[in-house]
């Protein structure tokens, strides 16, 4: 249903865009798109001015074959075709379809469609010719962290880079962004153009997600003793605080942002006060206006370095203007990357484009008139590579549903353990007691996930070893000693080890895909071709006509050797990334059990709680736990 409503929309867009006289005949294709405003896509009470538009690519919305494989033939013109609109590509991959573009559209109004195109097919376009992605943003733009390298770069004009950075995060928002680890202190130095006179408009935006909510963290931190303006936390709500030689001023916190999930953060100040906006709606403001600041700032943690956030953030500006709460609104939408940011820009049919869908129908039939020619040596090749693909994709389908029951069950388990404060093994099945804490934190489906988990696995096979040496001792009271502890660790590594036996079962068909296939489809091509040769040796008759259809059909199975290889490779790349973090999951969590039953049960004479007695294990209890570890198996 949602194809065929994107379809239509498409076709609709392609219907309204009216034909115009081509921009530059040295690009072969454009591709009609429209930024609405209207009650149709995204609705804005008011107009937003010039606005940094995001435009998200893929093979849904557009034809990467039409584009340089590095974009940089892309061009944004007006309707009218007269007025190039800067842009600013921030990620292009021609081979994963996908790419983030900025385009700065001018004068954005409400209640409208602001229409223009997109050009694309030039492949000979001279360096020279290059767009400069620092046109993207406007002169009121003080600076512009996309986070594409470890320490951050200004993507304005003004070269406002930061002295020192942090911890990449590749799967951000948008793009790449940068991880915040509770000690990332990004130091921006003062200069000329990162600078604030006392009442000066501002604007602040970013993007964040805070994975753990402190009693106290610092987002930026601005100023020094004269004047100093800091976006911080407190319990996970934002809090704005405005120094200046008449005082402080504060926000009042709000409800707290909930952790794991990307907000949209924008301050925006008039000069007599600031307005702070979350997902592009007011949340709370401080009666005060920006004062003068002359110092460096900070970014992820206080001056001090310290007060550190724990999370990830992304795209962060500063803008010396106040920009229109429609600004704020229109920015948040369209960055979100959800159903609303699709219908605010969207894409119509592409126009013109050598070697479009004409162009590939037309070398895919040619496959089959040389499948025709193909020899018998040339099939039994292709037969194999067949063989090996089905048996590689097979496993590969598996090992992902299995990898995300796996994760949902760790995440699950995940939830439990921070609950545990006293008895380790209060969460295994085995414990009669379990069940209640699954019933009110999992529901019916608890058990089933916790099946699934690895971590589960392991700590059931921690949870046994502290049962059975306390369950020895369980009259006398006594903790676990520190030989019983590397016994337990012991354990919990051997169960590690079973666990990345079962993880990496099945990968070697992938293994066998990627080094298999070439070489198999090498050698039918080999056999083929000296056949080819050895009967034009034979017949005398030596004719491109003869040769050519035995040459390409031996080729074809080369071709068919490299179609197994190069899907199993990103396969095997993929699986073996999420199975290299779900076993790096139970490590984590080995260090974590051990060190907490070192904790909760020491040994006589240790200062410290006395060991809790254990719920008395029953034989049925084991029963009940390996019949719901086999429930699924």
């Amino acid at each position: 249903m949602k194809t065929i409503l994107a379809l239509t929309t498409a076709a609709l867009l392609a219907a309204q865009l009216p034909a115009s006289a081509w921009w530059d005949k040295a690009w072969s294709a454009r591709t009609g798109a429209t930024l609405d405003t209207t009650k149709t896509g995204f609705e804005i009470p008011a107009p937003a001015g010039d606005t940094l538009v995001l435009l998200r690519l893929h093979s849904g919305n557009f034809d990467f074959s039409l584009a340089r494989e590095d974009g940089g033939d892309l061009r944004f013109v007006s309707e009218d075709d007269k007025t190039i609109f800067p842009h600013r590509v921030e990620k292009w991959d021609a081979l994963m379809n996908e790419a983030f573009v900025w385009i700065k559209i001018p004068a954005v109004q409400n209640n409208a469609q602001s229409k223009f195109w997109l050009y694309s097919g030039n492949p000979d376009i001279a360096p020279e010719d290059m767009a400069d992605p620092k046109e993207a943003y406007d002169a009121d733009t003080i600076l512009a962290y996309n986070f594409s390298t470890p320490t951050p770069a200004d993507g304005t004009k003004n070269a406002n880079n930061a002295t020192t950075g942090g911890t990449l995060s590749e799967g951000a928002l948008i793009g790449p962004g940068l991880r915040l680890l509770g000690n990332t202190a990004v130091k921006i130095p003062a200069s000329a153009t990162f600078a604030s006179t006392e009442g000066m408009p501002f604007t602040l935006s970013t993007w964040l997600k805070q994975t753990t909510i402190n009693p106290k963290g610092v987002l930026f931190d601005w100023g020094g003793d004269g004047g100093r303006f800091t976006l911080g936390f407190e319990n996970g709500s934002p809090v704005l605080s405005i120094s200046g030689p008449s005082g402080t001023a504060k926000s009042t916190p709000g409800e707290p942002l909930a952790p794991n999930s990307w907000k949209h953060i924008a301050v925006v100040s008039d000069g007599a006060a600031t307005k702070l906006y979350i997902d592009g709606k007011e949340y709370s403001s401080a009666a005060a206006g920006m004062p003068a600041i002359s110092a460096e700032a900070t970014l992820g943690a206080d001056s001090n370095g310290k007060n550190g956030l724990v999370g990830e953030i992304d795209e962060f500006a500063l803008a010396k203007t106040a920009r229109p709460e429609s600004w704020v609104a229109l920015s948040h939408t369209g960055q979100a990357g959800n159903d609303a940011s699709a219908k605010l820009l969207a894409l119509a049919e592409p126009e013109g484009g050598a070697g479009g869908h004409g162009g590939a129908l037309e070398h895919i039939m040619l496959f089959g008139d040389i499948a025709k020619n193909m020899m018998f040596d040339g099939w039994i090749a292709v037969f194999v590579c067949v063989l090996m693909m089905i048996a590689g994709w097979a496993v590969a389908f598996v090992k992902f549903a299995r990898l995300s029951k796996m994760e949902k069950g760790n995440a699950a388990f995940k939830n439990l353990w921070r609950g545990v404060s006293t008895d380790l093994t209060a969460l295994d099945l085995d414990n009669p007691s379990a069940e209640k804490k699954f019933a009110s934190s999992l529901g019916e489906d608890g058990v089933d996930l916790l099946a699934d988990s690895p971590l589960y696995h392991v700590y059931h096979v921690g949870s046994e070893q502290i049962a059975h040496r306390l369950q020895q001792d369980r009259y006398r009271g006594q903790g676990l000693r520190a030989r019983s502890i590397q016994a337990i660790r012991a354990a919990l590594d051997t169960a590690l080890v079973h666990e990345q036996h079962r993880l990496n079962n099945g990968i070697v068909y992938l293994t066998v895909s990627i080094a298999g296939g070439p070489y198999v489809g090498l050698l039918g091509t080999v056999v083929g071709v000296m056949i080819t040769f050895a009967i034009i040796a034979k017949s005398g008759e030596v004719d491109v006509n003869s040769i050519a259809p035995g040459i390409a059909s031996a080729l074809l199975a080369t071709t068919v050797g490299l179609l197994v290889a190069i899907p199993a490779l990103f396969m095997y790349s993929f699986l073996n990334t999420r199975i290299k973090n779900v076993i790096a999951d139970m490590r984590v969590f080995i260090d974590e059990f051990v060190a907490k039953v070192a904790e909760f049960y020491p040994p006589p004479g240790e200062d410290g709680a006395p060991a809790p007695l254990q719920t008395v294990r029953k034989p049925e209890d084991a029963i009940r736990h390996e019949a719901a570890l086999d429930k699924k198996s």
